[in-house]
């Protein structure tokens, strides 16, 4: 089973995103930017992101080549601070993102994609495989470096590029303290989600670990 879940997980995620890109880069170069404008567009998305990171722990375990070349992606930290950044990409975009948007088509599909299927997919991987036990409260402290890159970098770029990826950190819209709200919270979430992995991940690890110890022999 964790086998079949990395694999469909790869595939499906390599779809998502190639046809996120595919769609995103032409409708963005109508909305007025450039052709490169639009690829720093794309990789803007905290979501883009995570799915990157997601196929890149599929395929470095699945090829020993790309392993050489990534292996911190197939490394215990880096899968569990995956499955936490995921999760949050699909709790954000289901309570507080998929209200505000009316997608149809292409751009439906995709956000059916990114948003639900490839979090569902890896955390299940991730439970079934990935998850052995070794994760430490300590791994929490690199976890939450990733997405609080991020909102510096989004709110760094707001103002050179006049846009932000999404409405909450718009603070020329909703303010400064809008934005510092927002962020705590999802932070807030965020560290709530890190504490549910190291539980689950040593969890996990433990039931693996009962159901391949061996039955004791009956007594006759």
């Amino acid at each position: 089973m964790g086998r079949f879940l990395q694999v469909a997980g790869l595939v499906i995620g390599l779809a998502g995103l190639v046809l996120q890109f595919c769609i995103t880069i032409p409708a963005s170069m109508d909305a007025g930017r450039g052709f490169l404008g639009s690829i720093v567009f794309y990789f803007s998305f905290f979501t883009i992101l995570t799915n990157i990171g997601a196929v890149l722990v599929y395929a470095s375990l699945l090829s020993p080549s790309l392993y050489a070349w990534l292996p911190a992606f197939a490394g215990p930290r880096m899968r569990a601070g995956v499955t936490v950044s995921i999760v949050l990409v699909f709790l954000v975009y289901a309570t507080v993102l998929a209200p505000l948007e009316q997608l149809q088509g292409l751009f439906l599909l995709c956000n059916i994609l990114l948003h639900y299927v490839t979090p569902v997919l890896f955390v299940l991987w991730w439970l079934a495989a990935g998850a052995d036990g070794s994760t430490r409260w300590r791994d929490m402290s690199w976890w939450v470096l990733y997405p609080l890159a991020y909102l510096a970098y989004a709110l760094l770029r707001a103002p050179v590029a006049g846009e932000v990826p999404y409405p909450f950190l718009n603070a020329a819209k909703n303010g400064w303290t809008s934005v510092v709200i927002w962020s705590l919270a999802i932070t807030a979430l965020f560290l709530v989600l890190c504490v549910v992995a190291v539980l689950a991940d040593h969890g996990a690890a433990r039931i693996r670990a009962l159901n391949r110890r061996p039955s004791a022999p009956k007594k006759t």
